[in-house]
């Protein structure tokens, strides 16, 4: 789908807009409908045969002939005018983490930096620091945000990784050679980020699977073709290998090729100590193949239970598997709700109407409103008079739903600016409102750069809140993009497990955060975890399964997790 592509260019006309100065309210729109148009779990290309086009939310006329003309002739006139006399170089620089276009406009006036290399050379003899407005830190931080940058073009986020390999998946499972077709590697596991995508398939005949393969739609070059292997880019510009393997030793191979490298070395150890040799073929003594059609008879060869793919890390899974003790990890069946949705009333795009409709279908019990706080005015907060509004329609609308329940919640800031050493978590809404919504979701959006023990006072400080009831993304990083603020996770679990309060894991796929590790820490520690999307359009509800990976690679289960339980167990859980 070229809805990536298409996203890009509207997000780069917004950075070079911003670059030049020019209108801020064109900015944000641009950037609105490129998140919008990014997140489409729709083919853009198919809408636009359809000419529905303009029913995408945020897509008026103008936009509109700009998507057309991009898909009709792979150029888009107004991107050309936009960057018309800005060199190629200087424009690739915009991708950089850390380093906005204002920064980078002020760079180049000031310091002549036309691309990468000379900036980071900038960086480092001091002459970006030395800037107005800069200093050590802030240098620091782009360069930083150069590695980022470097090291995101090597990997992909789960989230765009996941959807590539579903659509391969799905056409690959019509080919009436293929028996038998999974995902490996990385992205079988969860990894927050994927290099290239593997996926495995068993059949009779590999060359006209791997010819099936090379000719997909999606295919815009092909790397190789051969009996059993083949390689393609597809249009995101990754890479993606097909394997073809025997029936016979589809389970052993998926085994394998699943990893991580770590799990499988431990795997051989053991097999070798049995007496067996363990490979991608199977399992053998001398000879003689003993298991490998499944990957649950290797594992039950190597005497353990099967191991659920998130949790093969060598982090104790295979001693767990030994002794029977692997826990029955978190799944999708089990969410009864969504913790975290935003609406048009903020950045979001849809209606309540439509919000509680999308639930409905999910088969949700509850849906939680969390619209953010009054001082974020760049993501349309909520003003006190608003959000009692909000509040009034949301009681409107429950009157009218049977088997769905709209809470009413916010995502409430955790201020740096009127905070103070005794009151270091000082929130955006007086506490007389914040005890009328269902659930208070606070959260960090400013003041990144402070000192670990500042944004650690500020986390702990709401915490402390009688009415805040979970703390979403805690970390605030993004993945390629933004690195942790300076917190001590550790220090929150247990302000979490004294006060009794939720950490979020949240499904959007640049955030996942909680990582797997910090679940595992809350799981180890008694802290209750919620996962929400974070959803600000229709698409962004499937972001659930990504919180959901996340939790199952941090070993949580079902009683870990705060919105697996039904409507009147979570409101006691609130409660007290």
């Amino acid at each position: 789908m070229k809805n990536k592509d298409v996203a890009a260019i509207f997000d780069r006309i917004a950075d070079i807009l911003e670059f030049k100065s020019e209108n801020p309210f064109k900015i944000r729109a641009y950037r609105k409908v490129a998140r919008i148009i990014a997140d489409l779990s729709q083919d853009i290309e198919k809408i636009n045969e359809e000419g529905k086009l303009k029913e995408i939310p945020g897509v008026g006329e103008g936009i509109a002939k700009k998507i057309k003309e991009y898909i009709d002739t792979g150029r888009m006139k107004k991107y050309e005018e936009v960057k018309a006399g800005i060199p190629d170089e200087l424009i690739a620089m915009l991708a950089i983490p850390s380093l906005g276009p204002k920064s980078l406009a002020l760079i180049h006036s000031e310091l002549k930096v036309r691309n990468i290399g000379e900036l980071k050379k900038a960086i480092e003899d001091g002459r970006v620091a030395g800037l107005k407005g800069f200093g050590e830190k802030k240098a620091s931080n782009i360069l930083k945000g150069i590695a980022l940058h470097i090291g995101g073009m090597e990997r992909m986020p789960l989230g765009i990784a996941s959807p590539i390999a579903e659509a391969i998946i799905t056409t690959l499972r019509k080919n009436r050679n293929i028996s038998a077709i999974e995902p490996a590697g990385s992205l079988r596991r969860s990894c927050e980020t994927v290099g290239d995508i593997d996926i495995l398939a068993a059949g009779k005949n590999g060359k006209e699977i791997i010819n099936a393969f090379v000719h997909l739609p999606q295919v815009r070059e092909v790397l190789a073709a051969g009996e059993t292997k083949g390689s393609i880019r597809v249009e995101e510009g990754k890479q993606v290998d097909l394997r073809v393997v025997d029936e016979e030793s589809f389970g052993s191979a998926l085994q394998y090729f699943t990893g991580s490298k770590n799990h499988n070395i431990k795997l051989r150890e053991i097999a070798k100590e049995k007496g067996y040799k363990l490979s991608e073929y199977g399992i053998f003594r001398n000879d003689d193949k003993v298991a490998g059609k499944t990957e649950r008879e290797v594992y039950e060869k190597l005497g353990m239970k099967w191991i659920p793919p998130e949790l093969r890390e060598d982090a104790g899974e295979i001693e767990a598997a030994i002794k029977d003790r692997l826990p029955e990890l978190v799944k999708r069946e089990d969410i009864r709700g969504d913790l975290h949705v935003h609406t048009e009333w903020s950045d979001g795009t849809l209606s309540l109407e439509v919000i509680a409709s999308i639930a409905g279908k999910m088969k949700y019990e509850y849906v939680v409103i969390a619209d953010h706080s009054r001082s974020l005015r760049v993501a349309g907060g909520l003003s006190v008079d608003d959000l009692y509004r909000q509040m009034e329609e949301i009681d409107r609308i429950n009157k009218k739903l049977k088997a769905l329940r709209i809470l009413k919640g916010a995502e409430v800031d955790i201020l740096s600016r009127g905070s103070t050493r005794k009151s270091p978590g000082k929130l955006d809404y007086p506490d007389d409102l914040l005890k009328r919504l269902d659930i208070v979701i606070a959260a960090i959006h400013t003041g990144f750069t402070q000192s670990e023990d500042e944004i650690t006072g500020r986390i702990i400080s709401a915490m402390a809140n009688p009415h805040v009831d979970i703390i979403a993304h805690p970390t605030g990083r993004l993945i390629g993009e933004r690195e942790a603020y300076r917190v001590n996770m550790e220090k929150v679990m247990k302000a979490a497990a004294e006060h009794g309060k939720a950490l979020e894991i949240n499904g959007y796929y640049l955030r996942l955060d909680l990582n797997h590790i910090h679940c595992r820490m809350a799981r180890d520690m008694g802290v209750k975890v919620a996962i929400g999307t974070d959803a600000h359009s229709e698409d962004h509800f499937i972001w659930m399964k990504y919180g959901i990976a996340m939790a199952r690679r941090g070993w949580l289960t079902r009683s870990d997790v705060i919105n697996t339980m039904h409507l009147k167990d979570l409101l006691k859980w609130l409660k007290h």
